[in-house]
Order: C-alpha cells, then sequence, then structure tokens
C-alpha cells in the first residue's frame, strides 16, 4: 500500500497541486508572484550566489529532463555506449548539482547575516529552502553512489517509472526496485514541486520570454533642435 501511495498516487497529486496552485496563485496573488527582490540590502553576496545557483539548476532541470525521458534504446541507437553516457551524466550533474547547492548556501548565508535580508525572510522562505537543500543534498548523493555502485542503474528503474506515469500505468515495482537514495530524491522532489506554486519560486514560471521576440525601444534625442519649433521647458515651469 505505501508503494502505491508514493509512487501511484502521489505523482498525480503533485502534478494537480503543482498546477491548480499556480493557477490560484496567478488569479488571486499576482502582486505577490515575486522573488521579494533584496538586492538594495545586499548585493556583493548575491552577485556570486545567484548566477551560482541559477545556472547550475538549469543544467540540473536539463539532465534530469534527458535522463528521465530520454529511453536507453535512443541512446544506444544514436551510438552512445552506457561507459560513454554515464560518464557525461555523472560529470555534468555531479558539477552543476555542487554548483548549485554552493549557490543556494550562500544565499542561505547571506538571509542568515544580513539584518535587512533576513528580517525581510518569511516562514514560507525557510521551509522553501529546507525543502530544496534535502533535495538537492539527496540528488547528489544519488549521484556519489551511482560513482561507487554502478549496478544503481536509474534508467532501468526510475527512467522507466516516470514515463510510465504519462500513459497513466505507474509501474511501481520498477521504483521499488531502486535504490533507496533514488526513492528518496523522488519523493523530495515531488515535495519541492507541491509547495512550489505557493513559494518565491514561483518566479521561474514568468521568464520573459516575450522580450525575445517583441520591437526595439526606439530612444529619441531630447536635444532641443530635434523637438521642433516648440521651445524646451524645465519641468517645474508653467505651461
Amino acid at each position: 500500500m505505501t508503494g502505491i501511495l508514493l509512487w501511484a498516487v502521489l505523482p498525480y497529486v503533485t502534478v494537480a497541486v503543482l498546477v491548480l496552485g499556480t493557477i490560484w496563485r496567478y488569479r488571486y496573488d499576482r502582486f505577490g508572484w515575486t522573488t521579494r527582490s533584496s538586492q538594495i540590502y545586499e548585493s556583493r553576496l548575491l552577485r556570486i550566489g545567484s548566477p551560482m545557483f541559477h545556472f547550475g539548476l538549469l543544467v540540473v532541470v536539463i539532465g534530469h529532463v534527458a535522463g528521465l525521458v530520454v529511453p536507453k534504446s535512443l541512446t544506444d541507437a544514436l551510438g552512445v555506449s552506457e561507459a560513454q553516457y554515464h560518464a557525461v551524466a555523472l560529470s555534468l550533474g555531479g558539477v552543476a548539482g555542487v554548483c548549485t547547492l554552493v549557490g543556494v548556501g550562500i544565499l542561505i548565508r547571506r538571509r542568515r547575516t544580513t539584518g535587512p535580508v533576513f528580517l525581510a525572510t518569511t516562514k514560507n522562505d525557510k521551509t522553501m529552502y529546507v525543502v530544496l537543500v534535502c533535495a538537492l543534498v539527496a540528488g547528489l548523493a544519488t549521484t556519489a553512489i551511482s560513482v561507487f555502485a554502478p549496478q544503481t542503474d536509474y534508467r532501468e528503474t526510475v527512467s522507466p517509472w516516470f514515463r510510465s506515469l504519462f500513459v497513466l500505468q505507474p509501474d511501481v515495482g520498477l521504483m521499488e526496485q531502486a535504490s533507496l537514495s533514488f526513492r528518496i530524491h523522488a519523493v523530495t522532489g515531488m515535495v519541492l514541486f507541491a509547495i512550489w506554486p505557493f513559494t518565491r519560486l514561483v518566479h521561474a514560471f514568468s521568464a520573459p520570454v516575450q522580450y525575445l521576440f517583441r520591437p526595439y525601444i526606439v530612444y529619441r534625442s531630447r536635444d532641443a533642435t530635434t523637438l521642433g519649433t516648440r521651445p524646451v521647458r524645465r519641468g517645474w515651469d508653467r505651461p
């Protein structure tokens, strides 16, 4: 029963909470849809920790998508051996995971040691940081275990289980065969996505993609010779 709840019920509950929670947050808390930037209070640590966290997390997400969605048969057909695949996955995943963890560590230290930033930190933020760090540590643990215990191949257990969710036929047995570290990582990941819409992480859904397609902004000079015949007046002068 526990296996069914964890690997056949919880994933769909997580997706439902993520989608419905995001819609609710957008409709009823649009002004709170923000990171509540604290750059004005401290910028030195932020300049170091924020890029490490964001770029590291981006690589981690891409690696998870590739590892969970791309089947082993496809990489075999492309001529990528298991040794090559795992070498790239473990090296990139390990470096990205460490960068992400170090980055979030710097951000947490900044919040703890900078007075105004600490005062602006809510209980919601603290909960989010705890779950996020647990997910990152669990992910790095699975990477380390994969190096020293190659027989724990997630492509034979976790990945097929993940893909089975999309056809509404979750294969619980595959996750029960996975190592404990992978199961802990999967559970912490689902918890993170479940609380995502109710934390500052929701700003990740607001990437300004439309800026890539908007027209150029035309800036015009304030030189009097380019403003026609009307004389230029100061802002505090009466017209």
